[in-house]
């Protein structure tokens, strides 16, 4: 009697353990029944059937994550390497969600397979479409693409995707290698380019500061030209003045006209020897060559120049 007390003691102390469960925050358990679903289960202390109701799965409905590594092929036939980080969760707390997440799968391994196999063939299916050289600038396309392929799958799962970033985007190594020689050819070409136009600017203001320099210069020329005409006739201006006012100064002392002209002669044959630099001058110094140089002085006098101004 005391033996059959202590089993139904034992049996109802077991009963009362398993009849309360606790779930914990961000998590929701699904039972079932002799292995048929029951019900869902929600964060907190639950009341479920001991030995009959048992706890199937307990399913997170926080954000997870994965990382994904895996290789895809252009349309060229160049392989790329890719490096993602995927972020999703389930859809929603409802029970035909939770249970569609709980009886979907196997088990969470087959999951991650499927999806891992799903993103891979959607970027591996959208990068065979480009070549080599569009990839590196096709970053968002990609991701764009491979959400709204992965979208609908997800939501037959009972997931949604959150986020999805391509981290990292590689080539073969020989293929790096050969994209950038070809940056650094372009740099090049562009950095001639750039000399090229620098140098011909150069050139250019180098041609209109001459030109101006030139075209100054000329200007300048041009006046002094004018200033030394100028010159030159007020000169002469002055020195026709000054051989009138002589003439008339002789005239009023009676002196012969002759005697100015002969001083005149005399002074330039000064000058010439005074200023003259090695070049030889020859003068016939005979009477007649006085007298005939005399006779045309005197006829230069009795003819005035017309800019002469005679009183």
């Amino acid at each position: 009697m005391e033996i059959l007390i202590l089993i139904i003691f034992f049996i109802a102390l077991i009963s009362l353990l398993t009849l309360f469960v606790t779930v914990k925050q961000g998590t929701i358990a699904v039972t079932t029944v002799f292995g048929k679903y029951k019900r869902i289960l929600r964060p907190g202390l639950n009341m479920k059937t001991p030995f009959i109701e048992k706890i199937q799965t307990r399913i997170s409905i926080q954000n997870r994550s994965v990382e994904l590594e895996f290789q895809a092929t252009t349309q060229d036939q160049a392989n790329v390497n890719f490096k993602a980080m995927l972020l999703f969760a389930v859809l929603n707390q409802d029970e035909e969600t939770i249970k569609n997440v709980a009886f979907k799968f196997l088990d969470n391994q087959s999951l991650m397979t499927a999806l891992t196999r799903t993103i891979e063939g959607s970027i591996r299916s959208f990068v065979a479409t480009k070549k080599q050289s569009e990839i590196l600038s096709l970053r968002t396309e990609i991701v764009h693409e491979v959400k709204q392929q992965l979208d609908h799958t997800l939501e037959g799962w009972g997931y949604h995707l959150i986020d999805l970033q391509l981290n990292d985007i590689a080539f073969d190594e020989t293929i790096m290698k050969s994209m950038a020689k070809v940056v650094a050819s372009n740099n090049l070409r562009a950095a001639a380019e750039n000399e090229g136009q620098a140098l011909l600017i150069t050139k250019t203001k180098a041609a209109e500061a001459d030109g101006n320099a030139i075209k100054i210069a000329a200007e300048a020329e041009k006046i002094a030209a004018q200033l030394r005409g100028q010159g030159v006739a007020l000169f002469r201006e002055e020195v026709a003045k000054g051989m009138s006012q002589a003439a008339k100064e002789m005239q009023t002392a009676n002196l012969d006209a002759a005697f100015i002209l002969f001083s005149m002669w005399t002074e330039s044959i000064r000058h010439f020897a005074e200023n003259g630099k090695g070049n030889t001058i020859f003068l016939d110094g005979s009477t007649d060559s006085m007298k005939r140089t005399m006779q045309e002085l005197m006829s230069i006098s009795k003819n005035p120049s017309p800019t002469s101004h005679p009183d």
